[in-house]
């Protein structure tokens, strides 16, 4: 993490099947390369969630992932106004994107977390 990153945010979501493949693509070729010329974005980490077991208080759960989004972004940027920039709306109407992406997307969630530590 950079210095100067001093809040997490994050964008989860699922996509049609169909579009997965594309999906993949045009965030790593295309979105991700613009929003990391956007000031004030220091990295952007892509996921995906995965089940999986964990101890607590002696005993061993299986989580369960089925409500959440299968895809997460983690965007280490320094200030919430990044998020309302020129460039950020500039970056995240770019490419392919809002057009062939974005409408075969559901179960959206997008979280602003403020570094404590």
């Amino acid at each position: 993490m950079s210095k100067k990153t001093k809040y997490y945010y994050i964008a989860s979501m699922d996509i049609e099947p169909e579009k997965e493949t594309l999906l993949n693509e045009v965030y790593d070729t295309e979105h991700i390369p613009a929003l990391l010329r956007v000031p004030g974005v220091n990295s952007i980490t892509r996921s995906v969630a995965k089940p999986f077991d964990m101890s607590m208080g002696g005993k061993t759960y299986t989580v369960d992932i089925d409500n959440e989004p299968k895809y997460s972004a983690i965007y280490e940027i320094e200030s919430p106004d990044v998020l309302v920039s020129d460039a950020w709306a500039e970056a995240v109407e770019s490419g392919r994107w809002p057009e062939k992406v974005r409408p075969y997307t559901s179960n959206r969630r997008q979280v602003l977390r403020k570094i404590i530590i």
